[in-house]
C-alpha cells in the first residue's frame, strides 16, 4: 500500500517550515552539528562564569544585566540585518553562544530568586 502525496496547502507549508526550523540543528555535517552544540555549551559556561565574575567585580546587578542585554540586542540586530537567508556556520555559532548565555543568566536569576 502506497501513501498518497500531500497536497501543497498552507497548513502543509507551515508544517514543513516548522519541521525545518526544529530539525535544522540536527541536519548537516558532523562538523556543523558538533560546533553548534559546542558553541551552545560554551555560551552557557561563559554566562555562568562571566555573570559571577562581573557581579563580584562590579557588585551591581542592574549594571551587569543591562550590559548583557545591550550586548545581546546588538548581536541580534546585526544578525538580522546581515543574514537574510540560511545563516552560515559562524552565525549559527554566534546564535548558540547567545542562547547559552541567556539561558545561564535566566537560570542564575531563578537560583537567586530575583
Amino acid at each position: 500500500m502506497t501513501r498518497l502525496p500531500l497536497q501543497r496547502t498552507r497548513f502543509d507549508r507551515l508544517q514543513r517550515r516548522l519541521g525545518d526550523q526544529l530539525l535544522g540543528g540536527v541536519r548537516g555535517s558532523w562538523r556543523r552539528r558538533s560546533l553548534s552544540v559546542l558553541a551552545l555549551l560554551l555560551g552557557f559556561y561563559g554566562g555562568e562564569n562571566v555573570t559571577a565574575l562581573w557581579l563580584e567585580r562590579v557588585g551591581q546587578r542592574p549594571v551587569v544585566v543591562l550590559t548583557l542585554v545591550l550586548l545581546l540586542e546588538v548581536v541580534v540586530r546585526v544578525r538580522t540585518r546581515v543574514v537574510r537567508e540560511q545563516p552560515g556556520l559562524g552565525w549559527v555559532m554566534a546564535d548558540n553562544l547567545r542562547l547559552g548565555l541567556v539561558y545561564a543568566v535566566v537560570l542564575e536569576a531563578f537560583k537567586l530568586g530575583s
